[in-house]
């Protein structure tokens, strides 16, 4: 066999070679071409499955042509403005940035039992009552069973229109034969499934495809379309992480079980600002809406007690006042000491306690520390470093913070009291619930109504609380 015959051969055998197979992780859509117990991404255990291969273009496969043209508009070419739809929940509208965009493709996670079906057969029936039309899909449950629901929260008379189906195609061709509605829930995304996609309903194609579908209609119709996620044990939202990508608002329904409050937050918004929070408190007759979350958070402080100190907090544009508690036990023994965190960034609390101790002289290593933001709130904003020193510096000498005072700024590892963002609107809302004395960044902006102290090193913090009684 001659060279040119043998290259023939060769490049023959590559075009006809068998695609290799590849396998899908069901939980965090990572790729192996090798099946594996264990998935080397997530670690998760049998959640690796055999993907169909993809199919292998030639050049003659060419997109250049052969398409229909695409009709391209200016910029600033004259339209009607999109009209938000409010839903009637004051709080839900909040996160949303001012209620539902027409065409819109929000995504809803919460960890199972948090009241993501309640919340929104409870917006579906503002929008109903008030004269859009309304579709509520439930995949998970039985047409009874959400009913018993709204039984339950007294929306049995809400023009809901119900339907308990799984299959997208059965679902888009019932929605093409009726008017477009103005709002529709899918709950959830990972029990739809596609007959044109092999797998079963939850995995990584199908969620994928079925999402796509139903995206597609939500936008060419101008309709607002909410799909329900489930969540992994991290918190993440399950299936691809392109489903977060795809659709326009990503929203979290958090919030302990042990608390009844819950905190509806925003995580992507093309439509408004991101991390703008709606706060609801589970009641017996469902969802209640909280106009002044700072009330619910700071409930049941009678008396200054060492330890405790209040931090306004910012959720978007909102500043929502909330405590923080330290307690610090000595130990006798040589024993290690623990560092227990509940709402805070546990790496976080241990720089702080490194700053205190080598630049204000204070001794953490032979104690145990203890450190709570009461009422289940999770604390995210760097600004709240001067609350947790001034916690922890209290708890250490046993002398309560002046009353009615709050402690805000970001701390640096030079000991620096930092500035932080909105400074002047954290103390308005901490003057308008009664608060007098404040403690911040040395430039921050004064409000009307608060004695404000401003300081640039933790060290005077630690005089401050020191010398207070």
């Amino acid at each position: 066999m001659n060279a040119i015959a043998f290259l023939k051969c060769s490049a023959y055998q590559c075009a006809m070679a068998k695609p290799k197979k590849r396998y899908i992780c069901q939980a965090c859509g990572s790729v192996s071409h090798r099946w594996q117990g264990q998935c080397p991404d997530c670690a998760e255990w049998n959640t690796l499955s055999e993907d169909i291969p993809a199919t292998v273009f030639s050049q003659k496969h060419d997109l250049s042509s052969g398409g229909r043209k695409v009709t391209f508009e200016p910029l600033d070419m004259p339209g009607a403005p999109l009209q938000r739809q409010t839903t009637g929940l004051e709080e839900f509208d909040r996160a949303l940035g001012g209620g539902l965009v027409p065409g819109s493709a929000i995504l809803m996670g919460g960890d199972p039992g948090i009241g993501k079906s309640t919340l929104l057969l409870q917006a579906a029936a503002r929008v109903a009552k008030n004269g859009g039309e309304t579709v509520y899909v439930s995949g998970e449950e039985a047409a009874g069973q959400v009913r018993l629901r709204a039984s339950r929260l007294g929306l049995a008379d809400a023009p809901i229109k119900l339907a308990a189906a799984t299959s997208v195609r059965d679902i888009l061709t019932s929605l093409n034969a009726m008017e477009a509605p103005a709002f529709l829930v899918i709950d959830s995304i990972q029990t739809m499934h596609s007959d044109t996609i092999e797998g079963a309903p939850g995995t990584v194609s199908q969620v994928r495809g079925c999402a796509f579908e139903l995206i597609r209609y939500a936008k060419e119709n101008g309709v607002a379309m909410v799909l329900v996620g489930h969540v992994t044990k991290d918190g993440n939202i399950a299936g691809p992480r392109v489903l977060e990508h795809m659709v326009d608002v990503v929203m979290s329904f958090e919030g302990e079980r042990s608390h009844q409050y819950r905190i509806l937050r925003a995580l992507k918004n093309r439509f408004g600002a991101v991390d703008e929070i709606g706060v609801f408190a589970m009641a017996g007759a469902g969802l209640e809406e909280v106009k002044n979350p700072s009330m619910l958070f700071l409930s049941g402080r009678d008396e200054p007690l060492a330890g405790s100190a209040v931090f306004p907090a910012l959720e978007g544009t909102r500043p929502v006042l909330v405590e923080v508690q330290a307690l610090i036990v000595r130990l006798q023994s040589g024993a290690t000491p623990r560092r227990a965190v509940v709402g805070w960034d546990n790496g976080r609390l241990a720089m702080l306690l490194a700053v205190l101790e080598s630049r204000c002289g204070l001794n953490f290593s032979s104690a145990e520390v203890y450190l709570n933001v009461a009422g289940g709130y999770r604390l995210s904003d760097p600004a709240a470093d001067v609350a947790v020193a001034a916690a922890l510096v209290s708890a250490l000498a046993d002398k309560p913070l002046p009353p009615q005072s709050v402690w805000f700024g970001e701390i640096s590892l030079a000991g620096e009291v930092r500035p932080v963002a909105h400074a002047g609107l954290r103390m308005r809302e901490a003057a308008k619930l009664g608060f007098g004395f404040g403690v911040g960044p040395q430039d921050a902006d004064s409000s009307d109504g608060i004695n404000y102290h401003g300081i640039r090193q933790l060290g005077n913090l630690v005089d401050r609380v020191m010398a207070s009684h």
